[in-house]
């Protein structure tokens, strides 16, 4: 009977092999102690030290006149500003040079795009890649490369009088309007190029290529294939670029142009120059809700371009 039992007794378990899959390790949430309110409380503050108490103080001192000597608010700084033939220059300069900067930006950074994008030619991934570094250069220093090249004793000057014999060149431009607003459109170009040359490598070629063999012409392809694509980005671009040229203020010092007076010039000559700081803070405010009325037309239209 023992072993009748012994035979029928069931054999152990084998033992289970390990688990290959590693048990996922628990994530450990980081502690919540401080309320919500709390932990905004550090980045708010630095920003309202950092840059609304900035503006505030010069919103708070655009309402102030010199004549009133403690406390007290007016809109006579106001008033006296936008009365004055001066501020009403300046706001127009700035206007069209900043409207005339982004129109010669948008139609030469789309020609440019167009070549780097669709031309072959050696170095064209060098001089894409360019694009991006120059966009890092401050804008005095391309107006200094224009005196170098056109100023009153530059080299086209000089290669002028060597040749005639005459006392003195004929390039006399980057002291006008007109050259403030080639150094604008020389320096802000690229900021056009960059968003054409990302939207044009996301184009699908086989368009161009069906297109091209309907017999299409070249015109024909960049105006109802390569253009529609390119809206999106040439209206990011060109709104980054009136933003920019509205605010722009190296430029117009470093070509020397004594008669072009801008919102920014103004604000330094008033507040520098004449130590005039309400009108100086007026002038500030006026040029600050262009800034972010044209900033804002610049993020809904980033936004919708997928920028």
């Amino acid at each position: 009977m023992a072993s009748t039992a012994t035979l029928h007794r069931k054999p152990p378990d084998p033992p289970s092999a390990p688990d290959a899959t590693p048990a996922a390790p628990r994530r450990t949430a980081l502690p919540t102690a401080l309320p919500a309110w709390a932990r905004a409380l550090p980045p708010v503050t630095v920003l309202a030290l950092g840059f609304l108490y900035p503006l505030a103080l010069v919103v708070r001192q655009s309402f102030t006149p010199e004549s009133l000597d403690e406390g007290g608010a007016s809109l006579a700084p106001y008033t006296e500003v936008f009365a004055s033939p001066a501020f009403r220059e300046a706001l127009t300069t700035t206007v069209w040079l900043a409207a005339g900067a982004t129109v010669g930006c948008l139609v030469l950074g789309f020609a440019l795009a167009l070549v780097i994008a669709f031309v072959p030619f050696p170095g064209g991934k060098a001089v894409a890649r360019f694009i991006d570094v120059f966009l890092s250069f401050p804008s005095f220093l391309i107006t200094l490369a224009l005196l170098f090249v056109y100023g009153s004793v530059g080299m086209a000057n000089g290669a002028w009088t060597g040749v005639t014999g005459a006392a003195e060149g004929p390039f006399h431009f980057l002291t006008t309007p007109w050259g403030v607003l080639l150094a604008e459109i020389t320096y802000f170009t690229p900021f056009v190029m960059r968003p054409l040359l990302a939207a044009f490598s996301q184009l699908d070629t086989a368009q161009l290529e069906v297109a091209s063999s309907l017999g299409a012409g070249p015109l024909r392809i960049v105006r109802q294939v390569i253009l529609p694509e390119a809206l999106p980005a040439l209206a990011a671009g060109g709104s980054l670029v009136l933003v920019l040229c509205l605010n722009e203020f190296g430029i117009v010092l470093f070509t020397g142009a004594k008669g072009v007076t801008t919102l920014p010039t103004l604000v330094y000559s008033k507040a520098i120059l004449e130590s005039d700081y309400p009108a100086a803070c007026v002038v500030a405010v006026v040029n600050v809700v262009l800034s972010v009325g044209l900033y804002s037309l610049y993020r809904v239209v980033s936004r919708r371009a997928g920028a």
